[in-house]
């Protein structure tokens, strides 16, 4: 006594909808989640080394500076260099519309806003910085030399420290 399948009241077989690729599942999203920290982990790692190294180079450079102005006591050159040191360094850190065009007093106005600590600081534009302006075209100029150097010391370790240097001149 076999009923006749055919004429019974049966629904044909339904698979369920296919399971779709949104929303993830919770294993996913901690994959992203440690993919995203491992790459800003990377990029801050990357541009810490980056200014350590720009750090380490600026400073093995005033370093020949110094000592080359030892043997040679020549003080326009000694400021020409500093010049060129500090327009490089600032020109490595900040963005180039901001700093390939400053001259003159400009220039001295920006060296002290960029590594400013209080309103104070002013050795560029009024301390021993200034010299910076006159001594690499007049070669009877007298500077001191130690204080301008120890000058571009503080302002390449301040300046290579910290915040990116657009946060800092705004």
């Amino acid at each position: 006594m076999n009923p006749d399948f055919e004429k019974l009241p049966l629904r044909d077989i339904h698979l369920p909808d296919p399971i779709g690729w949104w929303p993830p599942a919770p294993g996913w999203w901690g994959i992203l989640a440690l993919l995203v920290t491992f790459i800003l982990l990377t990029l801050l790692t990357r541009h810490l080394i980056r200014r350590g190294r720009l750090k380490r180079s600026a400073l093995e450079t005033l370093n020949k500076l110094m000592e080359g102005y030892r043997k040679s006591e020549d003080g326009p050159g000694l400021a020409r260099e500093l010049s060129v040191l500090l327009r490089r360094t600032s020109l490595t850190l900040y963005p180039r519309q901001q700093v390939a065009a400053l001259t003159g007093e400009q220039w001295l106005a920006f060296l002290d806003r960029a590594v400013a600590a209080s309103k104070a600081d002013s050795g560029f534009s009024q301390g021993p910085g200034r010299c910076l302006l006159q001594a690499p075209y007049d070669p009877r100029m007298e500077l001191d030399a130690e204080a301008l150097i120890e000058l571009v010391r503080i302002w390449i370790g301040r300046a290579t420290a910290g915040a990116t240097g657009q946060e800092r001149i705004k």
